[in-house]
């Protein structure tokens, strides 16, 4: 398992620098392909909006800010886009990318009220929006940078988000 801080000795949390080396492809025209990971948390969470009144928050959140919270059954599917690496044949291991969601992810905000155990939520509304804007900037600092990530948070079977939209 990825531990935070923890050296890669895997290879694909780091610039693929010698790929080139190994490729009939260009660095630039190899073919990338798109890798996803499904995951699944629960969480409480309540929307509201301090700077308004109370008859603002129920109008705009309704059920949504009851006072005393309310929880989903979060699915996070996290999506990689790289080249293939011509050594593994892997964008990455998705045990790795496995790895990386649990301990930067799940075990941070799962079976958590995100309002008030969570640091990235203390003073920000965690609207599905704002959570998977949060889950990318986690774990793109844990990402080659040349993989793109893509998160898609489901808040209901029906409801959900996408980030980065383009």
């Amino acid at each position: 398992m990825i531990e935070p801080n923890q050296a890669d000795t895997t290879g694909y949390l780091k610039p693929f620098a010698d790929a080139a080396e190994h490729t009939p492809f260009a660095a630039d025209s190899r073919p990338r392909v798109a890798v996803f990971r499904k995951e699944h948390f629960n969480a409480a969470h309540r929307l509201n909006n301090p700077n308004w009144s109370d008859e603002k928050n129920e109008r705009v959140y309704g059920k949504c800010n009851n006072y005393n919270y309310h929880g989903h059954n979060y699915d996070l599917i996290l999506q990689v886009t790289g080249p293939v690496d011509p050594e593994t044949g892997y964008v990455i291991d998705m045990k790795v990318l496995s790895d990386i969601s649990k301990t930067f992810v799940l075990d941070r905000f799962d079976h958590k009220n995100l309002n008030l155990d969570t640091e990235e939520f203390k003073d920000l509304n965690p609207s599905a929006e704002n959570i998977a804007i949060v889950i990318y900037q986690i774990l793109r600092e844990q990402l080659d940078p040349s993989l793109d990530l893509k998160i898609r948070l489901y808040e209901t079977e029906r409801n959900f988000v996408e980030y980065p939209a383009a």
